[in-house]
């Protein structure tokens, strides 16, 4: 969960996941929607689909490895969770390298070359970090310790090199540069896209959902009914052609959402409607409204959600 999400923001996901979740055997065992709907709200929902099937293999394996090969081998985990994982848990002398560690070792070394060409470089001299004896017999304790060096002393913005035990060895400090470092290439501009979704109510106050292809972004996650996301706006006649079924739709407003490489823009129409067709639900299934944030709803489609239903409920009174 702490994979590009702060602290803050995962704990209390993690309380309540790990409360329904309360051992590998439960997790593995469980329903891979009541996954997702436990972790909606997240984001980067991938990483819910890999810990499922990663509970799945542990299980099948009978334990976890133990070494940092074995973890490599398991759904979602790659070079740094399977470091971390085998020096904290299993006492195996290696050295994680996460962003905190890549900043501390760009300053101790003092690297120059911005991120990210410059990342294969900096994991490799990480992994010099740990040769001396104690942090070898404690790899564990120095896993944790590096860690919290670069989330404390060693920070982005206002590093306090005067705490700092590594001061003396500080490549960066020495040349007054330390503050500068990691230096990154500028951002490229996040391109825009645009899209509509759609919430119909009927009387009995059900309203329409569809599953997300099994592949690509919010893969298998709950969604409203919409239109595809493209680069160039859609016209509102173009979007009501593309509504899932003919109903007096109204726009209600539209919701922004950031991902890591777009910005989307999403026109949240709305309709109330007597009752669903069953042409209207064969691409899809109807949920109470008190139900939906039951279901494995990402935050994008939750702000859509919110929009329309604030809405009808003003239409209604």
């Amino acid at each position: 969960m702490l994979q590009q999400t702060t602290v803050k923001a995962v704990a209390p996901y993690y309380l309540r996941f790990t409360e329904k979740f309360p051992t590998v055997q439960a997790l593995a065992s469980a329903d891979r929607d009541d996954v997702l709907a436990a972790w909606a709200g997240l984001g980067y929902y991938s990483r819910a689909r890999n810990l499922h099937a990663c509970a799945q293999a542990v299980v099948a394996l009978g334990g976890f490895p133990q070494d940092v090969e074995g973890l490599r081998a398991l759904p979602g985990i790659g070079p740094y969770t399977a470091a971390a994982v085998a020096a904290i848990a299993f006492g195996v002398p290696v050295v994680p390298v996460d962003g905190n560690v890549e900043r501390v070792t760009a300053r101790l070394f003092a690297i120059t070359e911005p991120l990210p060409p410059a990342r294969k470089k900096l994991a490799q001299l990480a992994r010099t970090l740990n040769a001396d004896a104690e942090a070898q017999e404690r790899p564990s304790d120095f896993a944790q310790a590096l860690f919290d060096l670069g989330s404390s002393l060693c920070s982005p913005r206002a590093p306090a090199c005067g705490l700092c035990p590594w001061q003396g060895e500080c490549a960066a400090y020495k040349q007054g540069i330390a503050a500068e470092l990691p230096r990154k290439l500028p951002k490229a501009e996040r391109p825009v896209r645009y899209g509509a979704v759609f919430l119909a109510q009927d009387a009995a106050r059900q309203v329409l959902l569809r599953k997300r292809a099994e592949k690509g972004l919010l893969a298998a996650m709950t969604e409203l009914p919409g239109t595809e996301w493209r680069l160039e706006n859609w016209s509102e006649a173009d979007i009501l052609q593309a509504a899932p079924f003919a109903a007096d739709w109204k726009l209600a407003g539209r919701i922004k959402h950031v991902f890591t490489h777009f910005t989307l823009y999403l026109d949240v129409y709305v309709a109330q409607i007597k009752h669903f067709s069953n042409q209207a639900v064969s691409d899809g299934f109807l949920v109470p409204v008190e139900c939906v944030k039951d279901t494995a709803l990402p935050s994008v489609m939750q702000k859509c959600f919110e929009k329309g239903l604030s809405c009808l409920k003003e239409k209604k009174s």
